[in-house]
């Protein structure tokens, strides 16, 4: 993806499922679980650079001693920083303690971060300020083992204030206003009624407080509490907790739109936000790693026993369909095949841009993650090619020389690397005359490969605002001197706000709003524009279920094609030479290459939760009353 759109987040849980010293015997090491964390977090950077956390936590330790342990980090390397700092950590204590080298019980009690159940988290800071106070794992202390939680999450919710107004009314005073501290409070909540509701039944069981601690544990139900606090959840979440006496959870959202993946052996239950993470890091078959259900929790009980509870009833299922253009690795063998699949679909609108003209074209793609689906799509236009070679040889009969058959025959499509990103160049001058002229040059271009009477074709994952091919990509593209420049999007225009963890929240910041607000003007429809708004505020005090989504109006009056030609001439400016055209994927293109991953709210603003239809009437309503506030 060309423009800069942090996204996501990506979760990673390990429970141990035998005692330290198994690990340490057959795999060399107590400190199994952490250094899979490590790869597990590594495996998934891509899914948050701006922090990352972890904690653990040891099971059946004695009183005084610690059971939990935490580190955060917002360094420009976090998951390094992390590690590095456990490393030292461990290494001093070696030096400083030799005899607990081979002392696996001496390591759990008094070295942190070893232990059974681990949590890990690689965020990218959507909302709030990036600092160390909002990187996950959370934590809610409590002296009572029970009552300690520790949450992390790929999520957004679309009702903070709803549930915030709730936890108010349970008589509790959160810290802050953000949707991780509200939904680990309302399970909290829950929590503590539940260790109260049972320690009052083994008090009259004549249990003194010693003895209940460990029957709490048995008896406490973490479905029940999962299903009384998410009872008014209303987002995209894939939602793990620990509980300190040694249950964990992962809770999927009903509609599925976040991932969660998860393996179990008799060695250990992990989960993770990609499969190809969970393939890698334990060496196991593709087969093998299943895809957690909507509304479902994977529960792993302190005793090992591991649990899957329908938690709520299943929407109709909307997993997110950016997760297979873009934000999950190309390693997953089906994301690699819809990828391509992606690119393969194109192809016709392609041919058809140039004129079916493959000998004058130059192919390539921008940035590195639209590799795949560039495979496709050159892979379609070989097939093409071979079927007019094909076509030509046995049209020419016996009249055809051997010495035309070998020209035929040597034509291939022209495919070339030409835009390399300068990874090392920032734009760190916030001056827009300045700036302006660094972000044009954030990517070299090869000279010498495109002739001045060539198309050339470039592929994208998506174009979300525009702001880099406007002021970087086209300009550097153009000074080939192309003929026609042609940027193909291997996903449909985006023309709403995501709002279940994508930081696409303002409305006027998408370049096909800004292409649709352009037509409604030039066609004397502007009206339209406050008909919309004034639709919108009638609506804010009804109830989520009745909100209806009126900014589609916005879009009606057009096709996809005139939205298409007209982001085209708002991306362009007079220093360019070459004509330039855009074309995004048909949504039912998108819907046949990712039949699993249908959520395409982004593309066509149909909302799998009633939260949703009121952030994007929010977002318009923000953007017509010139209101910088986020929708959610």
């Amino acid at each position: 993806m060309s423009d800069i759109l942090k996204h996501e987040c990506g979760i990673a849980v390990i429970r141990l499922l035998k005692p330290l010293e198994y690990y340490k015997e057959k795999y060399g090491s107590a400190f199994y679980g952490v250094n899979k964390m490590y790869l597990m977090m590594e495996k998934q950077h891509n899914r948050g650079q701006d922090g990352a956390g972890f904690a653990s936590i040891k099971l059946d330790t004695q009183p005084g001693q610690r059971y939990i342990s935490r580190i955060r980090s917002v360094a420009q390397q976090p998951i390094q920083d992390i590690f590095a700092q456990i490393n030292d950590r461990v290494n001093n204590e070696f030096k400083a303690n030799p005899e607990y080298l081979n002392d696996v019980a001496a390591q759990k009690r008094n070295i942190p971060y070893i232990g059974e159940v681990l949590l890990g988290h690689v965020r990218y800071g959507t909302f709030g300020k990036n600092s160390v106070e909002s990187v996950h794992p959370f934590l809610r202390q409590n002296n009572w083992m029970h009552r300690n939680l520790i949450m992390a999450g790929n999520f957004n919710m679309t009702n903070v204030k709803e549930l915030f107004s709730n936890l108010i009314e349970l008589g509790q005073h959160p810290k802050e206003y953000t949707d991780t501290i509200t939904v680990m409070e309302k399970i909290g909540h829950f929590l503590d009624d539940a260790v109260s509701k049972i320690y009052r039944d083994l008090k009259k069981e004549g249990y003194n407080k010693q003895e209940a601690s460990p029957k709490i544990a048995e008896r406490l139900k973490v479905s029940k509490i999962l299903k009384r606090a998410a009872k008014n959840w209303d987002g995209g979440y894939a939602m793990a907790g620990l509980i300190g006496h040694g249950d964990a959870f992962v809770l999927r959202d009903p509609a599925g739109i976040r991932p969660a993946y998860y393996y179990k052996d008799d060695e250990v239950v992990v989960v993770a936000s990609e499969r190809p993470v969970i393939q890698t890091v334990f060496n196991v078959k593709f087969e093998d790693v299943k895809e957690l259900e909507p509304g479902q929790a994977i529960i792993t009980k302190k005793n090992g026993d591991v649990r899957f509870k329908q938690i709520l009833e299943p929407l109709e299922r909307k997993a997110c369909s950016f997760e297979r253009i873009y934000f999950s690795r190309g390693s997953d063998a089906e994301i690699y095949e819809e990828r391509k699949m992606l690119g393969r679909l194109l192809m016709p609108k392609v041919m058809e841009a140039i004129n079916n003209d493959t000998k004058n074209t130059v192919f390539s793609f921008i940035p590195n993650t639209a590799e795949t689906s560039f495979f496709g799509m050159v892979e379609t236009a070989e097939n093409e090619l071979n079927k007019t070679k094909t076509k030509t040889i046995l049209t020419g009969q016996r009249n055809i020389s051997a010495e035309e058959v070998t020209d035929i025959l040597s034509e291939r499509i022209r495919v070339e690397k030409i835009a390399i990103k300068d990874v090392k160049l920032r734009t760190f001058i916030t001056e827009d005359s300045s700036r302006d002229d660094l972000v044009a040059h954030v990517y070299d271009v090869t000279y010498g490969v495109v002739k001045p009477n060539d198309n050339l074709v470039i592929i994208d994952d998506s174009i979300v605002r525009g702001t880099t091919l406007k002021k970087s990509i086209l300009k550097m593209l153009d000074r080939l001197n192309p003929k026609k420049i042609i940027v193909v999007s291997s996903a449909p225009q985006i023309r709403y706000p995501d709002c279940y963890g994508i930081d696409m929240a303002n409305l006027e910041s998408l370049i096909a709003f800004n292409a649709a607000l352009a037509l409604l003007e030039e066609n004397n429809k502007f009206h339209i524009v406050k008909d919309v708004y004034e639709k919108c505020k009638a609506q804010e005090d009804l109830a989520d279920r009745d909100v209806k989504n009126f900014v589609k109006e916005i879009y009606n009056p057009f096709t996809a094609e005139q939205i298409s030609d007209k982001i085209a001439e708002l991306l362009s400016d007079e220093s360019i030479n070459a004509e330039v055209k855009i074309i995004f994927q048909p949504i039912e293109n998108l819907h046949k290459a990712c039949p699993k991953n249908l959520g395409d709210w982004y593309f066509t603003g149909n909302y799998p939760t009633v939260g949703g239809n009121r952030v994007v009437n929010k977002a318009f309503i923000n953007f017509y009353e010139g209101n910088k506030e986020r929708a959610y």
